[in-house]
């Protein structure tokens, strides 16, 4: 990176997303919060981010459609399970720093910086731990497919911040919130407990991660004298291809802040 005292945060995050080592993101995303958190790194500035980030060669990027499923039995299928993870993880790096750099227009407070450079350490610690169960399982990193869908939801929603919170933290995090804790069973069940504690630490820390992504849409609401689960039920419908479907984690999506109000009148099943 240039001289870090001069350097805008937007252009920071950008120097993240253009970093196609894995090792190297992971640094940076630590370096920068380092530097802001110690006013290092002041003014957020205006950035052009890319498109997409950049990605080291492997793994092979396929449609979520083309992917196996997941499976926490068998020592292959834990291995598969826990780099899909892991490339999510991944995605939710950059994910944070684009958010930092994509809606720098916003006129929003530090705080809602704060938040969001503190999302992005979390996801590169949650990546590592990912990464050193590969590591002891004799794999790694880019020995598996893996699925485009993340980064085709941040695309989606790149002209639209409240759409942006919408879909990424209060759909597809939220999602996790449901899924993962049956997964963690699975897991304990067949004596992975390496996997296992891994997963929890994740999910319990993704639920300040969706409160994140509930209070700032909220708080724009406000701002544009929108009703917030109302706003909410709208832009998925727009944006989101999937469904809404139990089960919910509800009382997880309830300690983010994030009441079925929002999310019932719109689920399927």
């Amino acid at each position: 990176m240039p001289n870090h005292s001069t350097t805008p945060l937007s252009h920071a995050a950008c120097s993240v997303l253009m970093e196609p080592s894995v090792e190297a993101k992971i640094s940076l995303t630590q370096e920068i919060a380092d530097y802001w958190a110690s006013g290092s790194i002041a003014d957020i500035g205006k950035a052009d981010p890319p498109d997409r980030p950049a990605r080291p060669p492997r793994p092979e990027l396929r449609p979520p459609r083309d992917m196996l499923k997941r499976n926490a039995r068998g020592d292959k299928g834990r291995i598969t399970l826990i780099h899909a993870i892991g490339h999510i993880e991944l995605n939710a790096i950059d994910l944070a720093w684009d958010i930092i750099a994509r809606f720098t227009d916003y006129n929003l407070p530090r705080d809602f910086y704060d938040d969001w450079v503190g999302v992005a350490v979390d996801e590169a610690r949650h990546f590592d731990l990912l990464n050193v169960y590969l590591s002891d399982h004799d794999s790694a990193y880019g020995d598996f497919p893996a699925h485009d869908g993340l980064w085709q939801a941040a695309e989606d929603t790149a002209g639209d911040l409240l759409a942006r919170l919408a879909i990424v933290p209060m759909v597809l995090e939220a999602r996790g919130l449901d899924t993962t804790p049956p997964t963690i069973a699975k897991l304990r069940d067949v004596g992975d407990d390496q996997a296992a504690d891994i997963l929890t630490t994740i999910v319990d820390e993704e639920i300040a991660h969706v409160a994140v992504g509930v209070h700032w849409f909220n708080y724009l609401c406000a701002r544009q004298n929108k009703a917030p689960a109302k706003t909410y039920q709208t832009l998925v419908k727009k944006y989101f291809k999937g469904q809404i479907k139990p089960p919910f984690a509800t009382a997880a999506r309830e300690q983010a802040g994030f009441s079925a109000e929002y999310y019932q009148p719109i689920a399927v099943g």
